[in-house]
């Protein structure tokens, strides 16, 4: 099964990420990966057609946010560690402003 691509470490920049979690259900989707790890994507209820959670999935991988994985005809995904280690706490602090809980 073809894998789809990830940017390398080295590609991610910080402005992307931002603007990747910028959309209030790319968020909620990051908010749900953060919360329990993989999840398949029959696991997200965001409200919305299939054709515009994949545009968000995509939105997300290609800024380095999330890892996507096939396993046969199911699609798994879950946070980048590496995004972490590159940007430490920044996703942390952002869904913690989120949730209103930022002192």
């Amino acid at each position: 099964m073809v894998q789809l691509g990830h940017p390398k470490v080295q590609e991610i920049v910080l402005t992307d990420v931002l603007h990747a979690l910028s959309d209030p259900v790319r968020l909620s989707i990051v908010a749900d990966l953060a919360e329990t790890g993989e999840l398949g994507w029959s696991a997200f209820d965001c409200g919305i057609a299939n054709s515009t959670l994949s545009h968000h999935m995509k939105v997300l991988r290609l800024a380095g946010v999330i890892n996507h994985r096939k396993d046969g005809t199911r699609c798994f995904v879950s946070l980048r560690p590496e995004l972490e280690k590159k940007f430490p706490g920044l996703v942390a602090s952002i869904l913690r402003f989120r949730k209103g809980k930022a002192s």
